[in-house]
């Protein structure tokens, strides 16, 4: 029976490994790639869900979400919106209620997305209520990959410009891992079915 924390502790975070994203990573920006890759979104039960906006630094100041990726466990799918929109394709993956989407502090994720084009998000799983079912206190995704994963991932690229045209390989590869992170938990937390022992923290 595995064990996991009600709140992992920073120590042992700290000591868990890093990991990344291995999987086959498509860059979105044109209608011809869009086409090659909605059979995969299709044919998917659930995605990793998370989106990008460049950093503001000035009060009052915001920007338009300029990535949105999802996941599965071995692809992830990165559309740059300030190029594509958002089509009505992927409006429809959006709006499936057979396609679960699973994602962290999701909310304003999606009013973002809400704000390029109107659209009724359907079957999305907001992590930090689903891992609360399990008296999981860990509500960051660094921390609930840590504690259900065994694993830490990285946040050095969070302060992107994610407006820029051309995104390093490690920036890629950040995006990419949110949301794939975002769907291995779901899958974690769907698993446990109560076989697990919570170490609680007693303070």
């Amino acid at each position: 029976m595995n064990t996991y924390y009600e709140k992992i502790p920073k120590d042992v975070l700290n000591e868990l490994p890093i990991r990344s994203f291995e999987g086959e990573i498509f860059f979105i920006d044109n209608e011809k790639d869009f086409n090659k890759v909605l059979p995969f979104l299709r044919d998917a039960e659930i995605l990793g869900f998370d989106t990008e906006t460049r950093p503001a630094f000035k009060k009052g100041i915001t920007y338009n979400v300029a990535l949105l990726q999802l996941a599965t466990s071995d692809k992830a799918f990165l559309f740059k919106l300030d190029k594509l929109g958002l089509p009505n394709e992927l409006v429809n993956i959006l709006e499936d209620k057979n396609i679960a989407k699973a994602g962290v502090a999701i909310h304003d994720d999606l009013k973002a997305l809400q704000k390029l084009r109107k659209f009724i998000p359907e079957a999305f799983v907001e992590l930090q209520t689903f891992s609360d079912q399990f008296k999981i206190e860990d509500n960051g995704l660094k921390n609930l990959s840590g504690n259900l994963l065994g694993f830490r991932i990285s946040k050095s690229a969070k302060l992107t410009d994610w407006s820029n045209d051309i995104y390093t390989e490690a920036q890629l590869k950040y995006a990419a891992t949110d949301a794939w992170v975002s769907y291995e938990i779901y899958l974690k937390l769907l698993s446990l079915n109560g076989n697990f022992n919570l170490i609680e923290n007693n303070l």
